[in-house]
């Protein structure tokens, strides 16, 4: 995920609040000094971070721990809450209620924005939203290519007037024809730094299209220089969000993101990737979650209801419980799953999964084994889907064949397909919590 160092040093914080003996002063002075090295290394700003250590010690050392809880668990929360008044505290969405709904993006050159637009206008799209692009970066063609190419890709809409030089002049030309969509995005010029000629141009569209957002987007590999950015296009054109892109990659993206909190300019969105779904909604609750390795089951839930049919989903746990799945359903399961992106990135979300330290190189290979078994799902035919049974060591070497694999590989997938099966005829009656229970028993991460 974004921040590994940062997450990987605050769970092994939290970890070492669990297997103290006791809390005393001496541990809580340990614990700060360690949640002031992750974050200094993360690039967050000197100043912020002894505010924040010094209110997560005060409160640890002097607040009365509640009697439903241990003053461990105390302590964690504590640390949990703190990060995430530091980040903002509650999820901001965007303000969609106007028909159509424009959405202005303003930024430095190089900042990600047009790509980010793309990866915003995919968001939506999924989501059932007619959206359009509206190019006004007049001053770069390369800028206006770029849009069009990812507006082609994702079958959206581009609108863009490359002999005009006025921005103002190309949004009033196709101003009644954006009205027919539920999202406009809008790509303004960049700069290298806040010019006052870039400054007029923005307030001269802000006076004309009157957007409903104002969204700064800002490259998180800048660090803690972002909170300079954001106050000056706050200050300057009235922003009224941020979107952080380029986060993966970089151990600056924490002093990026409390940076524009303090700004604030509310953070609405995070590019978590190169890929156009790689954007999350930014909520500071299951952002930190996932830091310290406790899960954060809304983001997943969000992702789920994109990716995942409901009705197949209900059907399919049905067949499960009942041991009668087969490698259709199989099939369009990873289908699905494959939707929601890799491996490492959904066990993040998951609850206690985050603190299982699972070795990357293990995570890919069952990335690996996934794509495989897809290929070799497709060169089956309908009744070896249906009846998986049916398949003997002729139609093994058929399938490896037609799939690039090894009939080793075809057997793998069929031992996997019939381990599952088994497990679920065991499980077929049983009540989910009691054997989550016995689970939680053997492994008290859960």
């Amino acid at each position: 995920m974004v921040l590994d160092k940062l997450g990987d040093s605050l769970k092994s914080i939290l970890k070492k609040i669990a297997r103290a003996g006791s809390i005393d002063k001496k541990l809580i002075d340990e614990l700060v000094k360690e949640i002031q090295k992750a974050l200094l290394y993360a690039d967050v700003n000197v100043k912020l971070v002894f505010e924040l250590t010094n209110k997560i010690k005060e409160r640890a050392l002097n607040e009365k721990v509640p009697s439903a809880v241990t003053q461990k668990e105390y302590l964690i929360n504590i640390v949990y809450e703190e990060l995430v008044r530091f980040l903002g505290e509650e999820k901001k969405e965007l303000n969609l209620k106007n028909k159509p709904s424009k959405i202005m993006f303003v930024g430095l050159y190089g900042s990600g924005k047009t790509t980010t637009i793309s990866k915003l206008g995919k968001y939506y799209q999924n989501r059932g939203k007619k959206v359009a692009f509206l190019a006004l970066d007049v001053h770069r063609p390369a800028a206006i290519d770029q849009l069009e190419q990812l507006g082609n890709k994702l079958k959206i809409k581009v609108f863009s007037d490359r002999k005009e030089k006025d921005p103002v002049k190309v949004y009033k030309k196709f101003k009644e024809e954006l009205n027919k969509f539920d999202l406009v995005f809008i790509d303004t010029a960049g700069r290298d730094a806040l010019s006052k000629e870039l400054i007029k141009e923005i307030e001269d569209l802000n006076k004309e299209i009157k957007p409903d957002e104002r969204i700064l987007v800002i490259s998180a590999d800048i660090g803690q220089a972002a909170e300079k950015q954001a106050k000056q296009f706050h200050e300057s054109v009235n922003i009224t969000g941020v979107i952080a892109s380029k986060m993966d990659g970089t151990a600056k993206a924490g002093g990026a993101l409390v940076a524009c909190a303090v700004s604030k300019a509310p953070i609405k969105f995070i590019g978590v990737g190169e890929k156009v779904d790689d954007l999350e909604e930014f909520n500071p609750k299951g952002f930190v979650g996932r830091l310290l390795g406790l899960g954060d089951l809304e983001a997943l839930l969000e992702k789920a209801k994109v990716a995942i049919d409901e009705e197949k989903a209900e059907d399919l746990g049905k067949k499960l419980l009942k041991g009668e799945f087969n490698f259709l359903d199989l099939y369009e399961q990873m289908q699905a799953m494959s939707k929601l992106g890799p491996l490492n990135k959904i066990l993040d979300m998951i609850p206690g999964m985050g603190n299982l330290n699972i070795p990357k190189e293990m995570l890919d290979v069952q990335e690996e084994k996934l794509e495989k078994w897809k290929y070799i799902m497709q060169s089956m035919n309908k009744k070896e889907l249906e009846d998986p049974e049916i398949i003997d060591s002729d139609r093994i070497e058929r399938i490896a064949k037609g799939s690039g694999t090894t009939a080793h590989d075809v057997r793998e997938l069929l031992k996997q397909y019939r381990q599952a099966k088994k497990l679920m005829k065991v499980m077929k009656g049983k009540d989910p919590s009691k054997l989550m229970k016995k689970f939680k028993g053997k492994f008290p991460g859960l």
